[in-house]
């Protein structure tokens, strides 16, 4: 394997990495009868320990991407709880059926279950609120903090550095600041 394949085919892991990861989210939340923001916690650290065990991810690994999705899930859940609330795909910004529907679904049920009590829990969250270059994020819109420049995603994707103005530093469109 060249140095050139071998970035891209980790880069290809770790999303893949993500997809699997909120897979086994969404099927542990729908297995409890009401979910908090603690189960949440478990669920993910529940994945990234499977991701572990399977020797998908290095432990250093999984905890990053579970990190990445923690903080996508409460973006979401935070959108979709917030007074000024629209269709998802107003928050998304681009047409849904770009999106494969299977994964939009799988999204939307982690998130809307959690959206309620992760609102409770805002003030308290210890997620974060930014979003960096090189960072994984799902589907959705990204905007810079520097320029404002919007960044779609259509699919679990790195995050590049701003096509504008180069800055690395993004928040997801709709969060409050």
């Amino acid at each position: 394997m060249s140095q050139q394949q071998a970035p891209n085919s980790l880069n290809e892991k770790h999303l893949t990495a993500y997809d699997r990861m909120l897979e086994r989210v969404q099927t542990a939340i729908h297995d409890l009868d009401v979910a908090t923001g603690l189960r949440l916690h478990q669920a993910i650290d529940a994945a990234a320990d499977k991701a572990l065990e399977l020797g998908e991810l290095t432990r250093e690994e999984a905890d990053r991407i579970a990190t990445y999705l923690k903080r996508d899930i409460e973006d979401a859940a935070n959108y979709i709880a917030g007074p000024e609330a629209q269709e998802f795909k107003d928050w998304l910004k681009f047409d849904i059926e770009r999106i494969e529907n299977e994964l939009a679904e799988m999204f939307l049920s982690v998130a809307d279950q959690t959206a309620v009590d992760l609102a409770k829990l805002a003030t308290q969250a210890q997620f974060p609120n930014t979003y960096h270059t090189g960072e994984i994020t799902g589907v959705g819109t990204l905007i810079c903090g520097h320029c404002g420049q919007a960044v779609h995603f259509y699919k679990t994707g790195h995050i590049p550095p701003c096509p504008k103005c180069k800055n690395t530093v993004f928040a997801r469109e709709g969060s409050p600041e």
